[in-house]
This record gives structure tokens, C-alpha cells and sequence, in this order.
């Protein structure tokens, strides 16, 4: 009796202490009535999010449609196209016009005043047409005419009609004969908008690059959450598994804790997991969709292209080749290069002497009504027998050349001493030798990071292979744990200890496919545009570094 009494005594604790772990395991796992409960009250909270299966290609498309940063930068060519025309509008003919009338009494203050009260009236237009032209020349042309009346006794018409034509023209010889302010400008703006296409092209190449890198963080993260989600199903059956060895009186019940820490590590890799997948999404979303898109928030994207990964040959020195010749910033460098070496030349012209040939004509007519005879007049020599001559005879003797006044000449100047554009040049041409060098050094950075991103290629080819090679041999080696652990020749500790690292090397082989895969994306983008990071660089990731779910990267 006493045996029975000790023996249901132990049966007793037993039971006690299955039952209370029992309860601490539901309090790491969750009741699945009350969980689902809460999943589907927070799934009535939140709106439904709409999937939409997305290529990588697609994704691109997008971005080039509907991403904020290029749109802007499509805008910078027609700015620039309103500054060339700005510039050439300094060629453009100038067209005035001027109408007048002056009416005026003037009290006599002598004999000759030409009357006591002398009245006189004047209606006078103007027409004229100036331009500077491509070449550097200046002409102007001035068409003036007018119609006078007055009372003066000494006067032969009233209303006597003037008309005349007067043309300059100013042709420099040495100084803004080759080129002059207007055009410099003409040739700085014209510089300037190939300037705004070489980076409306890197906003571009940039662009796809971060969309690409983004599309490979999704499936990354996607593939991450599926190794997070093997990793708790390989540890919610080691609890049950050693649930059932305690029942049987195989395993301690104190053993099913470390079975329990197992799944509650596990679950918070998947939550971390799961956060990442939405911060990829949210990236993605950024780049390739406009914030005015319906369900902008609520818009998911399963990403139907696979990471691929295949071996492949880099050709180093064909990269630095390339990048040499196409890369935007090496171009943006040449064309600063270009707006130097026209500006010098502006300089150099302006410290030539001032050389002009001017050419000026005047054609002009004189006509109207004869005064009638006065004996004034006639007393102090006047001409009564002038005849009338209409507006029609005045422009005949403009525009015959009846009355012509021509002037030609060549006006020179030249600054004693040292002159501003002189100081002007000798800078110019400091900072022109500057720029080259850094063009020089620029171009080593260049050929230095395609390097750099060439041998990332190569680097994280190997690590696949290598990250390939673990996984395996974590799975076998899980595999025979479990095996021994069945057979009662290893503890539940080293089965775990088999599941870490298992879902470690998977994780380790996803996140290096992925790394692979940007890092070809960053080596066609290099030789195109500098990089700033967020690529695929080399991720150094040992045994304690992808836990949960965590990575830990280095290199950009």
C-alpha cells in the first residue's frame, strides 16, 4: 500500500508539471481559437491590400513612367531649351516706331524773327529697324519723316515735307570678330542643354539601377520569410516531438523549455521577417508608382522573377573601358571642359585691339507748298518762284538718290597697360588646367569602382556557391541529429543547435543570390553613372550574424 501511495504520488507531480508546462507553452504559442480571433478582427481593421504579380522588367517600365525624380528631371531640357532661346534672342532684329506732333509760338526779337507772332507746327514719324548679327556686324536703318508748317516770312514751304533714310552698319575687324558676348552665351547655353540631357540619362540609369536593386530586396526578403517560416515549423515539431517523448517517459519535461525558447526565437525572426517584407514593399512602391495612384498604400507587388544565378565571366579592363567613355559624371566633366575652353577664347579675343569699319548713309527729300510772295521776302532775297512739290517727289529724291550723305571710316582703341580681360584670361586658363586634372583623377576614381563593383561580382559569385555548399551539408547534418536523437544517442540541444545553423545557411544562400544579382545590376549601372551606395555589395554574414531573421551588411 505504501508503494501504491508513493507511486501515485509521483504520478501526481508528474501530471502537475506536464499540465503547468502545458501552460507555458500556450503562452508562447498562442491559443489557435483566440489567435484567429485577433488575426481576423485585424484583418477587418485594415484595408485589403491588392496584389499585383510584377516582372522585373515591369517594374523598370514603371519607373520610368510614373517616378517623381524623373519626371522632374524631364522638365531641365525645356528649361534649358527656353535659356537657348533666351540667348539667341540678343540676334533678333529690333523693329521701333515713333509718332509725334509739336506745336509752337515764338514772340518776335528781332527783324529777322520772321514775323511778329511767329506760329509753327510739326508732325513727325519715325520708322526704324536695328540688329546685331551672328557674324558680330551691326546695322540700323531709320526711316523719318514730317510734315512743318509755320508762319515765318523766311521760310519757302508751309507745310514743308522732310523725309529721310539713314543706314549705319559697324563690322568689327579683330576684337568680337570670331566670337563676341552673345555668342559665348549662345554657345554656354547650347552646353548647358546637353549638359541637362547627360543627367536627365543618369537620373534615368540611377533610377532603373535602384529599381532593380529594390525588386531583388523584395524577393529576398520574401524567400527570407519563407527560410523564417521552415525554421518555426522544424521547431514547433521538435516541441511536439518532445511533448510525446515526455508523455512516454523518454525525455525530462524540463527538456520541452529549451524546445519552447526554440519556437519563440523563431517566431520573432518571422515577425522581423515580415516587417522587412513590408519596408521592401514601401521601397519599391516609392520608385516605381506616382504617389497620386489609387490604392497607393494598400498596392502589394509579388515579384514573378526568380533570382537567378549563373556563373559568368567579367571583363574587368572591358568594363573600365566602357565606363571611360559613357559614364555621365566623366561626360559632365568634359562638358565643363568644353564651356572653359569657349570661354577662354572669348577672353582671348577681348584683349585684341577694338578695330570697327563704320559705313553711314543719309538719303534725304525736301518739298511741300511755296509760300505766296511777300514784299519782305522779296526785299531780303526771297525765292517766290519755287514750285510745289508733293510727298510722292520727296520719297522720289530719297529713294533716288538725289540728295546723297555718305560717311566711311575705321575707329580703333586699344587699352594701355594691363586690361581686365587680360586678368580674365590668365584665370580662365588657371581653372581650365585645374579642371583637367581633376578630369584626370576623375577618371581614375572611375576605373577604380568598376573594379571595385567587378570583384563584388566575382566575390559574391563564390559566396553562392559556397553559401549553396553550406545549406546542403546543414541539411544533412540536421537530418543525422535527428536521426541520433530518435536512436537516444543525442540530446534535444544539438538538434537545435543543427536547426540554427540550418536556417542560417539558408538564409546566408538567399541573401547572396540576391547580393549576386544587384551586384550585376551595379556593374552595368558603374559603367554608366557613379554609384552612392545601396547596391549589392559584399555582406559579411558568419554563424551570428543571421539571426532572427537580422543582417548585417558591409560595403555599399
Amino acid at each position: 500500500m505504501r508503494q501504491q501511495s508513493i507511486y501515485r504520488v509521483r504520478i501526481a507531480t508528474i501530471a502537475a508539471a506536464i499540465a503547468s508546462l502545458s501552460v507555458s507553452a500556450f503562452g508562447q504559442t498562442g491559443h489557435p481559437t483566440l489567435t484567429a480571433a485577433l488575426q481576423a478582427q485585424a484583418a477587418q481593421a485594415q484595408p485589403a491590400n491588392v496584389v499585383r504579380p510584377l516582372s522585373i522588367e515591369e517594374a523598370v517600365k514603371l519607373a520610368l513612367e510614373q517616378n517623381l525624380g524623373i519626371q522632374i528631371q524631364r522638365i531641365d531640357p525645356q528649361i534649358q531649351d527656353v535659356g537657348v532661346a533666351q540667348a539667341r534672342s540678343f540676334w533678333a532684329p529690333n523693329l521701333s516706331s515713333n509718332l509725334s506732333r509739336q506745336s509752337q509760338v515764338t514772340p518776335s526779337a528781332s527783324a529777322l524773327s520772321g514775323g511778329a507772332r511767329v506760329q509753327s507746327g510739326n508732325l513727325a514719324s519715325t520708322v526704324g529697324i536695328n540688329q546685331t548679327t551672328p557674324w558680330g556686324a551691326q546695322y540700323s536703318a531709320t526711316f523719318n519723316n514730317s510734315r512743318f508748317t509755320t508762319n515765318n516770312l523766311f521760310n519757302s514751304f508751309s507745310p514743308q515735307l522732310n523725309s529721310n533714310l539713314n543706314l549705319q552698319f559697324v563690322q568689327p575687324l579683330l576684337r568680337n570678330l570670331s566670337i563676341d558676348q552673345i555668342r559665348q552665351q549662345v554657345v554656354l547655353s547650347k552646353k548647358t542643354r546637353d549638359l541637362s540631357d547627360i543627367t536627365l540619362e543618369a537620373v534615368v540609369t540611377q533610377t532603373a539601377r535602384g529599381v532593380r536593386n529594390a525588386y531583388w530586396d523584395l524577393s529576398y526578403a520574401i524567400n527570407n520569410l519563407k527560410a523564417q517560416q521552415e525554421a518555426l515549423t522544424l521547431s514547433q515539431q521538435s516541441l511536439k516531438d518532445n511533448q510525446k517523448r515526455v508523455e512516454i517517459g523518454t525525455m525530462a519535461p524540463i527538456d520541452i523549455v529549451q524546445a519552447q525558447a526554440e519556437v519563440a526565437s523563431n517566431e520573432s525572426g518571422v515577425i522581423v521577417a515580415e516587417a522587412a517584407i513590408k519596408q521592401a514593399q514601401d521601397r519599391l512602391r516609392s520608385l516605381i508608382l506616382d504617389p497620386g495612384t489609387p490604392n497607393f498604400w494598400t498596392l502589394e507587388f509579388d515579384p514573378t522573377d526568380p533570382a537567378p544565378f549563373t556563373e559568368q565571366a567579367v571583363d574587368v579592363d572591358g568594363a573600365v573601358r566602357n565606363a571611360l567613355d559613357k559614364r555621365t559624371d566623366l561626360r559632365s566633366a568634359k562638358n565643363s571642359l568644353a564651356q572653359s575652353d569657349v570661354t577662354i577664347r572669348y577672353f582671348r579675343n577681348q584683349i585684341m585691339p577694338d578695330v570697327n569699319a563704320q559705313v553711314n548713309y543719309i538719303a534725304s527729300g525736301l518739298g511741300g507748298t511755296p509760300v505766296p510772295p511777300d514784299p519782305t521776302r522779296a526785299i531780303l532775297g526771297g525765292n517766290n518762284t519755287i514750285p510745289a512739290r508733293g510727298f510722292g517727289s520727296v520719297l522720289g529724291d530719297v529713294f533716288q538718290n538725289q540728295y546723297p550723305n555718305w560717311t566711311a571710316g575705321v575707329q580703333i582703341s586699344y587699352p594701355l597697360g594691363s586690361s581686365t580681360a587680360q586678368a580674365n584670361l590668365a584665370r580662365a586658363k588657371l581653372q581650365y588646367q585645374q579642371a583637367q586634372t581633376q578630369l584626370k583623377n576623375l577618371e581614375l576614381n572611375v576605373a577604380l569602382q568598376v573594379r571595385d563593383i567587378a570583384r563584388n561580382v566575382q566575390t559574391n559569385q563564390k559566396r553562392v556557391q559556397s553559401a549553396k555548399a553550406s545549406r546542403e551539408l546543414q541539411e544533412k547534418k540536421l537530418e543525422a541529429e535527428q536521426k541520433k536523437l530518435a536512436a537516444g544517442m543525442s540530446t534535444s540541444f544539438f538538434v537545435f543547435q543543427a536547426q540554427r545553423d540550418l536556417a542560417v545557411s539558408r538564409t546566408a544562400e538567399i541573401l547572396a543570390i540576391s547580393d549576386f544579382n544587384k551586384s550585376l545590376v551595379d556593374l552595368e549601372a558603374v559603367q554608366q553613372v557613379p554609384l552612392n551606395g545601396g547596391g549589392g555589395g559584399v555582406t559579411t554574414a558568419g554563424a551570428g550574424a543571421l539571426q532572427a531573421g537580422g543582417i548585417v551588411r558591409t560595403g555599399g
